[in-house]
């Protein structure tokens, strides 16, 4: 890495950690704003709870109506955007360098005294129904949420948007609630990168954020996953197909090792999942495998689509693969990975908004940030034998499988048992 990387850091008495790395050779700054308030908090009765509140909390707080909210936010030029994740809210928004505290000092007051317009209720559930709407037209989609959610249970397999019946029912006092309850100072992560001076925003985000007041967290209960696999049938000339089998979490010492083997299933054009079941056998229009982690819980997941005629054998040729993964990498596909992930590492130097997030969730999953020259040393220190011993030890099994289409399909012996 070509760039000097530095990682600040301060606790707030009230809990609030400020983590930053500066990036002066830029003229931009990006922050990100993860508050504890996730899906995984939504009552059973009242799915989609948390992300109905983030909506409604953009529509003005303190002094600002929503329109005055949008125009105040449009003046600073910020482009910004939120999501509701299993086990947070987030906020985030890049913009020029001069114009980070006037925008920290919006989304401050948001935080802390939004308006959640009951006239704009309506409005707010209406985006919410077309989030869920959206989510059941894309059918890939609903076999990878489908797969999640068995792989992890409830409530960490939970789709944020939740589900029509719910919404129906979300009053405002149910996001007042929501809001006084779960949007905390403790476990909150306010993350920056880019341009800016350390002391003036420590003191900045001190005199914004330090007197919110610290609030007991929320357990919830945890239904263990069922872990079985399952047929969404659904009248289509396409078959979409979703495995997963278990992985180690972004935590573990070993997850450099368990995210190169990943890699070489699924980076890039000579990846062996493009080119064992696309390329060579003509199987499917795409196939992918991506690593998903929760705090302690993590898992592969591989996804393709294809037609109702080719997807018994797309599902058996996609298993195969994963299977001889166990039999070890290459120095060819090592160098292939390594080279990829470098050139990404390369584009998040100039991208003060994707250092924001990254900084964010490292904080959020392991109490620090690493840098990206440590994890450039942790990819070009891969080595052939290390992989291969990884793959040794944890190779890929117990798949779980989700499929939707015309046809169910059969699973072979190492598949956990389907409904």
């Amino acid at each position: 890495m070509t760039h000097k990387q530095i990682i600040l850091s301060h606790q707030f008495a009230n809990g609030l950690t400020l983590v930053a790395q500066p990036m002066p050779w830029l003229e931009s700054a990006a922050f990100s704003i993860s508050v504890p308030a996730g899906c995984r908090y939504d009552p059973t009765d009242k799915k989609g709870l948390a992300n109905f509140t983030c909506e409604m909390a953009l529509r003005g707080c303190g002094d600002l109506t929503n329109r005055q909210f949008v125009e105040a936010l449009e003046f600073n030029g910020v482009d910004h955007s939120s999501n509701v994740s299993v086990y947070n809210t987030n906020f985030g928004g890049s913009m020029l360098a001069s114009r980070l505290h006037d925008t920290l000092g919006i989304f401050a007051t948001m935080l802390q005294r939004p308006l959640f317009p009951e006239d704009q209720l309506e409005d707010g559930r209406q985006v919410c129904f077309m989030e869920v709407a959206a989510l059941e037209d894309e059918l890939a989609q609903r076999a990878i949420l489908e797969l999640r959610s068995r792989f992890y249970g409830d409530p960490d397999g939970r789709t944020s948007e939740g589900d029509f019946e719910s919404l129906k029912s979300i009053t405002i006092e149910d996001i007042k609630a929501f809001h006084q309850q779960h949007y905390r100072p403790d476990e909150t992560i306010v993350s920056v990168a880019g341009k800016f001076d350390w002391d003036a925003l420590k003191d900045h985000v001190g005199s914004l954020l330090g007197d919110w007041s610290s609030k007991p967290s929320v357990a919830v209960d945890v239904i263990e996953p069922s872990r079985q696999s399952h047929h969404i049938s659904f009248p289509s000339e396409q078959t979409h197909i979703a495995v997963a089998y278990p992985a180690l979490p972004y935590c573990s010492d070993d997850y450099f090792l368990n995210r190169g083997s990943v890699g070489v299933l699924s980076d890039g054009l000579s990846s062996r999942l493009f080119t064992e079941v696309r390329e060579k056998r003509g199987l499917c229009y795409t196939v992918s495998a991506s690593y998903h982690s929760l705090r302690d819980r993590a898992c592969v997941v591989c996804y393709s689509g294809t037609t109702t005629q080719r997807a018994q054998e797309t599902l058996d040729v996609l298993i195969d693969q994963l299977k001889l993964l166990r039999d070890g990498i290459d120095e060819a596909e090592l160098r292939r990975l390594q080279i990829q992930v470098r050139s990404s590492l390369i584009m998040q130097q100039e991208s003060c908004r994707a250092r924001a997030n990254a900084i964010a969730g490292d904080w959020m999953h392991l109490g620090r940030v690493r840098t990206l020259n440590e994890i450039n040393e942790k990819i070009t220190g891969l080595t052939v034998a290390s992989v291969n011993q990884f793959l040794a030890d944890h190779p890929p099994r117990d798949f779980l499988v989700v499929t939707l289409g015309a046809e169910s399909l059969e699973f072979q012996r190492d598949i956990v048992s389907a409904t």
